[in-house]
């Protein structure tokens, strides 16, 4: 059974080359283009991997959705999917100036990974193939 991932991101056009690549590699895509959205569609599509975008309605609705999704409250309505790997694919670095490391900024980045925009396929499959792989 393939394996499904999860896009959540507002561009149309980014989430198509993103869900190209990814098909051709045999990965099941769903999307959402909004935080809001995309916090349903992981209840309904239980996905593999979360491919997440920082800013969509707002500058910082990525970064909500992430904080949502791994909330330590065991009552939190997202628990069961806090273990789900975090890609976050953002323009935020080159628009906004910021610079995110997941191995340092953890706890105010609670991804597995972060790539600046655009990403190059390779870099996509590099990376989705290592979250992957540490299930």
């Amino acid at each position: 059974m393939p394996k499904r991932i999860l896009i959540i991101d507002d561009d149309a056009d980014i989430v198509e080359a993103m869900r190209m690549v990814l098909e051709a590699n045999d990965f099941e895509i769903s999307t959402a283009f909004t935080g809001a959205e995309g916090l349903e569609k992981v209840k309904q599509v239980r996905p593999d991997l979360i491919i997440l975008d920082v800013m969509m309605e707002d500058d910082t609705a990525g970064f909500r959705v992430s904080w949502s999704l791994r909330n330590r409250d065991p009552h939190s309505e997202y628990a069961e999917y806090r273990d789900i790997p975090l890609l976050m694919i953002s323009a935020v670095s080159e628009m906004k100036g910021f610079r995110f490391d997941p191995r340092r900024d953890g706890d105010y980045l609670p991804v597995n990974e972060f790539l600046s925009k655009p990403v190059m396929p390779l870099d996509l499959i590099e990376k989705v193939d290592a979250l992957l792989s540490r299930e």
